[in-house]
């Protein structure tokens, strides 16, 4: 059997685009947006008036994910692949979730120097507790993900993402089928720059049930 990569491994793999979920970059520039008040699971940075996609509902198709606690990174990393081409199966979509907390970890808990790039996810961590706890609970394979990991992994592979929410949850009636847009990440890496070719979106369904799916 093959001996599993270490955290400082991961990470070179994800900034040297080698990383099997995704080829990857170093991060060039900030996401906007503010930190939202915490809750489980936080949704981070929402779409205001700034953003054309709030303006309507839009439909997709749901994949399901497993809710295991690694529900945010196995979407993501599901996502990721999905736009590429790549099939997933059960056991390497666990395992490159993990490689996407793990990286997250090694960048906020191990790498001083890298931290700094992140202030938007250390001020949305430590809104609830102290780095050192996060530091800790965030080894655990069922560390459940959002705003704050989803602010570093966007920069760190350079993918825009799109939090959605279900329109029967935001409606009064608690009618409809199709999904609202509440939240956007790396949307300048959507553009095509020197860097490279602009990315697809991958779009992840958060529900009230503090549950992360996939829509394509």
């Amino acid at each position: 059997m093959a001996e599993k990569p270490s955290n400082k491994s991961i990470l070179e793999q994800l900034k040297n685009g080698i990383a099997q979920f995704e080829l990857t970059i170093p991060a060039v520039s900030s996401i906007s947006g503010v930190p939202n008040p915490p809750f489980f699971a936080r949704i981070g940075p929402q779409l205001g008036g700034r953003s054309p996609a709030m303006r309507k509902v839009e439909r997709y198709s749901i994949q399901k994910i497993t809710g295991d606690g690694r529900c945010m990174f196995r979407a993501l990393v599901k996502g990721m692949a999905f736009n590429k081409g790549i099939p997933l199966n059960p056991r390497e979509e666990r395992n490159d979730a993990d490689d996407l907390r793990m990286a997250v970890r090694e960048i906020l808990c191990e790498n001083g120097n890298e931290r700094d790039q992140y202030e938007e996810a250390l001020i949305a961590i430590t809104v609830d507790e102290s780095l050192k706890r996060y530091c800790e609970r965030i080894r655990r394979p069922d560390f459940w993900g959002g705003e704050s990991e989803l602010l570093v992994l966007s920069k760190l592979c350079r993918q825009p993402v799109i939090v959605y929410i279900p329109e029967h949850e935001h409606s009064t009636r608690g009618r409809g089928s199709g999904f609202i847009p509440i939240a956007e990440y790396g949307a300048e890496f959507q553009k095509a720059s020197r860097k490279g070719k602009g990315r697809k979106v991958v779009r992840l369904l958060y529900s009230g049930r503090n549950h992360y799916d996939l829509l394509v």
